[in-house]
């Protein structure tokens, strides 16, 4: 089968990589792809924002299945664009995709169909969420509701920061004009349960730790992603089990209900509070970095499990009992300011340990072109000999501005060493 995978990080080379591996795969195209992409796949220069070109990409080249990465395509409605082709897109219709793109509309049905989340409110006037946040005090977390590359959610510890934020978001409109959801602040470990999912079917993979802040120890802004390791030690199964049956199904059966079926990838971003897993976001694609170390552990054929979802004839996939453990490495100054076309040297010696995130070639040279650049991957049996191997990997990589943290994985690390 002729396969297109939508998008150029990392989350997207992740797929290239494990669809490249099936036995059903013909051709494997990428619009726009990347450098690492390219190893697997056929990179098409076409925008992949104009809906009809992508539209007639599919039918010449007989495309079979489609994968939007990101969220963007998937709030342009390229799901619903192709709906006349005969090509199957794992991705939600933009209805449906706004369990990600609408933070209200995401909340609202969370409340509707009692799955765990964070109280919280809903406000598009800024005296009227100031007075809100100066009555519930700090900490609160504020969410832009809209897309914001990852960037709209800001956890204020003060006053200051949250009212500061506020102003960005609606006074300033710095993510555009949309309203601003104010949350309860939770506590507790924080984990990504991602799930393939078909309409009332859903598969779990293995979950994963983001980490999400900037510098070491948790400080700094958030980001998109700094770091994660698939499985996390600290979460128990009794734990995952209560996720899947109160929050994933629940979702998936109250968008069934709701007459906006799902089809592709649920992220779910939940946190492990005093009463049980709650709910922090959900995201309607998959998740990245989680995709760089939990597909690289799937053994059964990518392309079988989707194929079997589609066809009710489910496939339930067996993952390599190992630990994966990835390091972003960010150009410095994000998630602000930051410089591009900073040569990068030694990539080319880690293979398939080294996922493309916001690279380009400039004059036949790897140079930087975004703000996360390169995710680095150790696998092992153990979360210590992971992380020992990602970082001995890093060691090899040369770039005049390139930053990342020293310290993914210590907490389960200390965990299970103080267990």
């Amino acid at each position: 089968m002729n396969v297109l995978i939508i998008g150029s990080g990392g989350r997207e080379h992740a797929l290239a990589q494990v669809i490249s591996k099936s036995n059903s795969l013909t051709n494997l195209y990428a619009i726009p792809g990347n450098i690492g992409i390219a190893k697997y796949a056929k990179c098409i220069e076409i925008n992949p924002l104009d809906n009809n070109a992508m539209k007639d990409f599919v039918i010449e080249f007989n495309i079979s299945l489609v994968i939007p990465g990101s969220e963007v395509y998937l709030e342009n409605g390229i799901t619903d664009a192709l709906f006349e082709t005969s090509a199957f897109v794992f991705g939600p219709t933009k209805e449906a995709s706004q369990i990600e793109t609408s933070k209200e509309f995401a909340k609202n049905i969370m409340k509707k169909y009692d799955i765990p989340t964070a109280e919280y409110e809903v406000f598009s006037e800024y005296n009227d969420a100031k007075e809100y946040v100066l009555s519930k005090g700090v900490p609160i977390v504020l969410k832009y509701d809209g897309l914001a590359a990852g960037k709209g959610v800001v956890v204020a510890y003060t006053m200051f920061e949250a009212l500061e934020a506020l102003k960005t978001m609606l006074v300033d409109k710095k993510y555009g004009s949309n309203k601003v959801v104010i949350e309860e602040f939770l506590q507790g470990e924080e984990f990504s349960l991602i799930s393939f999912v078909f309409n009332d079917v859903f598969i779990p993979m293995p979950i994963a730790q983001d980490h999400k802040r900037l510098l070491d120890n948790d400080l700094g802004p958030n980001t998109g992603g700094m770091g994660i390791y698939s499985p996390v030690p600290i979460i128990d199964n009794d734990t995952i089990l209560e996720a899947e049956n109160f929050i994933v199904k629940r979702m998936v059966k109250a968008l069934l209900a709701e007459n906006i079926p799902f089809v592709g990838f649920l992220y779910a971003g939940l946190i492990l509070t005093a009463n049980g897993p709650k709910v922090i976001e959900f995201n309607a694609r998959l998740g990245d970095p989680e995709a760089e170390v939990i597909l690289p552990k799937l053994q059964t054929d990518f392309l079988d499990l989707i194929n079997g979802l589609q066809t009710e004839n489910v496939l339930y996939p067996i993952w390599k009992k190992q630990f994966n453990l990835g390091v972003v490495l960010a150009s410095k100054g994000y998630p602000n300011h930051y410089d591009v076309s900073v040569p990068i040297y030694g990539v080319e010696s880690l293979g398939d340990s080294v996922y493309h995130m916001g690279t380009s070639i400039v004059n036949n040279h790897l140079v930087t072109n975004g703000g996360r650049v390169l995710l680095v991957c150790g696998e092992g049996k153990t979360l210590e000999e992971a992380k020992q191997k990602a970082y001995n990997y890093i060691e090899k990589i040369r770039c005049d501005n390139l930053c990342y943290r020293s310290d993914i994985g210590n907490k389960s690390i200390r965990g299970m060493n103080n267990g």
